[in-house]
């Protein structure tokens, strides 16, 4: 799954004010064991849960995924 976990666990301990897992997945519309499972590692998200947390957090799928270090997408 690459650096996923990683990425998904640190945006989330960087939003302020931090929240706890179970708000912040009620906030994306995830079950809270789901993003558990997702910021360990032990499931891949599948497309619609991918696009959530990417709204949710303001970042690229791109980003998530490891294919790119830069967040943000970027229009011309």
């Amino acid at each position: 799954m690459g650096e996923f976990p990683e990425r998904l666990r640190k945006l989330r301990e960087s939003m302020r004010p931090v929240r706890s897992m179970t708000v912040t997945s009620q906030l994306m519309g995830l079950h809270p064991d789901m993003l558990r499972r997702y910021e360990r590692g032990e499931v891949e998200p599948s497309m619609d849960a991918l696009y959530k947390i990417a709204d949710y957090y303001g970042v690229s799928t791109d980003y998530l995924l490891g294919r790119t270090n830069f967040p943000f997408v970027h229009r011309v």
